[in-house]
């Protein structure tokens, strides 16, 4: 099971796990998790006391579009890494480039 069945399932599952968590990161702020307070409400809060609303929301923006797009990429190489067939390709160059090292 451990061997045969949960890499053939973890492969499957990736990307639609990668898609719901970059929802999740748009939707709800995950960086409260982390300790944070939430970026919007935050963005809010500093907003009422200095009246510059768009260089704060744009900050806020640039923020979460930062974490999406290192989520996705983080994601796409798990998926990657887990693809069979790249890692087929990996190995069979890594073999001909140890065999002209030789």
């Amino acid at each position: 099971m451990r061997y045969v069945i949960f890499p053939q399932a973890f492969r499957r599952m990736i990307p639609p796990l990668g898609n719901e968590f970059i929802s999740l990161l748009k939707d709800t702020s995950l960086v409260a998790v982390i300790g944070f307070e939430e970026l919007f409400r935050r963005g809010q809060l500093i907003v009422s006391t200095n009246y510059r609303a768009f260089e704060i929301y744009f900050a806020v923006a640039l923020i979460y579009l930062i974490l999406t797009l290192l989520s996705s990429r983080a994601f796409g190489l798990l998926e990657r890494s887990m693809n069979p067939i790249e890692r087929a390709k990996r190995n069979a160059a890594l073999k001909v480039a140890t065999a002209q090292d030789e």
